[in-house]
Parts: structure tokens; C-alpha cells; sequence
């Protein structure tokens, strides 16, 4: 039986493949033209891919549309394994360019637990989202939305985005705003699966499977984790470069599959929901 490693490097295999027969069609077809250069490459292979960044905001030199999804032909390979953490870690909250949109202290940093899952629900006018948080896995990022929820930071705010392309499937959540561009005033790196990679390792740059149930942080580039999550309601793909922290049980997903149903304000594959997503609450336990 093949282990994890050779799955993983058969995976990306297929994938170049694929890639390259799209690469050699669109040049037929005069729709694409591939640079020699290094930055034309990055290009090429980020388009065919569909490398999406659930950002903060709508610059365009860092946030893909929706519609822009990955060929369904593609087939992503699941996130690494974790690896174990000590029982407990020290975090790092660092202010961020940009201060916070509703007042909220910064979480503790010292003695961060990595025992147990961690009950969650997000309380909306189209029902409850009920979660279970991995600090196993995320355990800076747990630490920053249960001191988020405590703090009441997610009150009365509501999710800005929903996208539904078949590639990208995601509510949006978390920015007291709701444009998008909110945060609470200090930033964090990326945890799981982003730490499962060496820095310099090209298959970090590849789609693996968000499935459906993941929830995971939204940023604007590594190190820039805030306050912004998104829950996947159907199976996605983007580099792993969002921090997974945990998943959204059956209730919450019955509770997605209805704000999704109802598609995006004004049609297309990426916007504001149609039905209005307003979080009263986020209740721990």
C-alpha cells in the first residue's frame, strides 16, 4: 500500500501533467502566452490552477474571482498529516498596519493548551452554525477566535461573502465592517496546514482539498490572520495557505446548505448573499 508521501507525489505528478496539456491546448488556441521568464511560468501555473486568496479586501494583485475556478479535472491531494505539538505553546499577536475595527484586546499568549476540542456555535437569523475547534492542530488560531467570541467581537456583525463556484465553495465571515476589509487590530501567523511545509517547497503553492466542513482563516498573505473565517460548504481547492482550525458539524452544514441554496446578491459566483447572513453571537461550549 502506498503511504501519504507517495500518494501525495503521485498527486502533484498528475497534476503537472494536467497542467501541461491545458498549457499546450490554450496555446493552440492563441488564448494564452506563456513568458519565458520565471514570473510568466508563476503566472501560467497559478491561472491553471486556480489559486484563489480569500483576502480582506478586493485588491486585485492578490484576490482571484470565484468564477475563476479550477479545471474539474484537476484532482487535489488532501493536506498533510499534522504533526503532534507539545501540550501547550506560546503565540505571537502582532498589531497590524491597520487598527482595530471594533474595540477588542489581543488573546494571552502564554501556556496555550493543544488538549481537546472546543465547542462552538455561530448564532444567525438562518439558523445556528455549530463547530468543533482543533487545537490540536490550530492552537494560536483557537486561542484568538474563542478570545474574539468572549470579547463579543463577532456580535451583530454579518458574513460579506458567499462564492459558489464549483472550485470554491465558502461563506465568509468575521469582519465587523462587513466590506471585507476589517480586522481586529493585530495579526498571527499561519498554523495547520501552512506549518506542514518547509518555506521554500513548491507543493505549498499547490491546491490541495478544503472539503466540505472546513473551517479555516481568511488573510491577505502569510502572517496576516486575523479576524476573517470562512466555512466550506462544498468540497474546495486552494494552496494551503489557510489555516484550518476546525470543522463545521452536521447542524451548521444543514444551516450552510440554505444560505448557499440561495445563491449570491445579484447572481454570479462570488458576492454578498443573497439571503443576509447576521451573527448575533458566537457562544463557546
Amino acid at each position: 500500500m502506498p503511504s501519504n508521501e507517495q500518494r501525495r507525489a503521485a498527486a502533484k505528478r498528475k497534476l503537472e501533467r494536467q497542467l501541461a496539456n491545458r498549457a499546450q491546448r490554450a496555446r493552440k488556441r492563441k488564448q494564452l502566452t506563456i513568458a519565458a521568464s520565471a514570473l510568466g511560468v508563476a503566472v501560467a501555473v497559478a491561472a491553471g490552477v486556480g489559486i484563489y486568496f480569500l483576502t480582506k479586501g478586493d485588491d486585485s494583485s492578490t484576490s482571484a474571482k470565484a468564477s475563476e475556478t479550477p479545471d474539474a479535472s484537476l484532482t487535489a491531494a488532501p493536506p498533510p498529516a499534522a504533526k503532534a505539538k507539545p501540550a501547550s505553546v506560546t503565540c505571537t499577536y502582532s498589531p497590524s498596519q491597520k487598527p482595530a475595527d471594533k474595540p477588542v484586546s489581543p488573546p494571552g499568549t502564554a501556556d496555550i493548551t493543544t488538549a481537546g476540542d472546543v465547542k462552538a456555535t455561530i448564532d444567525t437569523n438562518q439558523g445556528p452554525i455549530s463547530l468543533t475547534l482543533n487545537p490540536g492542530e490550530s492552537p494560536c488560531t483557537v486561542n484568538s477566535f474563542e478570545s474574539l467570541a468572549k470579547q463579543k467581537f463577532f456580535d451583530n456583525t454579518s458574513c460579506h461573502r458567499i462564492t459558489t463556484g464549483k472550485g470554491l465553495q465558502v461563506l465568509q465571515c468575521g469582519d465587523p465592517t462587513g466590506s471585507g476589509m476589517g480586522g481586529p487590530g493585530y495579526q498571527f501567523d499561519n498554523e495547520y496546514p501552512t506549518d506542514q511545509y518547509d518555506p521554500n517547497d513548491q507543493a505549498a503553492q499547490y491546491p490541495v482539498a478544503y472539503k466540505r466542513g472546513v473551517l479555516a482563516m481568511a488573510n491577505a498573505g502569510p502572517g496576516t490572520n486575523g479576524s476573517q473565517f470562512f466555512l466550506v460548504y462544498g468540497d474546495s481547492q486552494l494552496p494551503p495557505q489557510y489555516t484550518i482550525f476546525g470543522t463545521v458539524d452536521d447542524a451548521g452544514l444543514a444551516t450552510l446548505d440554505k444560505i448557499a441554496a440561495a445563491g449570491v446578491q445579484g447572481g454570479g459566483q462570488d458576492g454578498k448573499p443573497a439571503a443576509d447572513v447576521n451573527i448575533s453571537a458566537v457562544q463557546l461550549g
